[in-house]
């Protein structure tokens, strides 16, 4: 590879393309489940793909992590028990630990080689791994989802591909209805969405399909994503009843830093633009 060597990610459903400029590939592993790839890039650190698909830059992760996590650990009472279905990157893990009030927060991915290439190539990603209330599993999200206790956990969050090869079968009734069983009367469900901006009908079906499993309450939060198809993604949350207020002051008043979440970040994630709250029905 030269300086000016540039890797392009085409997306067949927006027409449209994203390239990061890189020196060099860093490392390339066959897992049993997929193809995981690490680049170094001139501006934005290194790149991780996944059957080449872009999964995380060192340079804007930060804005996925902390809005799959932080929204969702706000918005419950009081949340102690918490898992994370996929998130092998460790990053959502490292955001969620930073909320004292959680006692046990339980990662469960299938493929143990995304979190070991995470280990060596985005260490600040992991640096809570060690952290006595973190329980790594390498293990089916959806069985264990299934084998969950009734009513044992406070806050599910799914990080995960998009819904294609092992990540499909997160995206649906059955693995939602495992959720809703799993989840406690005032428990939530938050899962990646996608971009809402290409892929509104996907959120259409997801969420039909959260409401199928028993979940009456959902909001879907949009944010930057740079690396990701149209550079505007999105994490859906549903709850068994309820609406989505926060705690504003306790996040006002949060002890941890975050470089992209605020209470006035959450506050005006809550407001759809309009073309999405009439195709969600908010």
């Amino acid at each position: 590879m030269t300086d000016t060597t540039w890797h392009y990610e085409n997306f067949d459903t927006s027409g449209s393309a994203i390239g990061f400029r890189i020196t060099r590939k860093l490392d390339e592993v066959q897992s049993a489940f997929q193809k995981i790839e690490i680049f170094q890039s001139t501006d934005w650190g290194n790149l991780m793909l996944i059957d080449g698909a872009m999964m995380l830059t060192t340079r804007d992760n930060f804005l996925y992590h902390e809005m799959m996590s932080h929204p969702a650990l706000f918005t419950h009472g009081a949340p102690k028990n918490v898992v994370i279905i996929g998130g092998g990157d460790c990053g959502t893990l490292r955001e969620v630990l930073k909320h004292p009030g959680v006692e046990q927060a339980v990662q469960c991915d299938i493929d143990e080689q995304v979190t070991r290439m995470a280990e060596k190539y985005f260490p600040e990603l992991c640096e809570s791994n060690d952290d006595p209330r973190a329980q790594l599993l390498f293990d089916d999200g959806i069985a264990y989802m299934k084998n969950c206790a009734p009513g044992s956990l406070d806050v599910v969050i799914v990080d995960s591909t998009d819904p294609v090869g092992p990540a499909e079968g997160l995206f649906n009734r059955a693995f939602y209805e495992s959720c809703f069983r799993a989840l406690r009367d005032d428990g939530i469900l938050v899962q990646q969405s996608e971009s809402p901006l290409v892929l509104l009908e996907l959120i259409q079906q997801m969420r039909g399909e959260m409401g199928k499993a028993g979940f009456a309450a959902f909001k879907t939060l949009p944010f930057p994503q740079p690396c990701y198809p149209t550079g505007w993604w999105s994490c859906t949350l549903a709850k068994k009843g309820g609406g989505f207020d926060f705690r504003d002051d306790e996040a006002r008043a949060k002890s941890f830093k975050t470089r992209y979440y605020s209470a006035d970040i959450h506050r005006g994630a809550l407001v759809a633009p309009p073309f999405v709250a009439e195709a969600l029905g908010e």
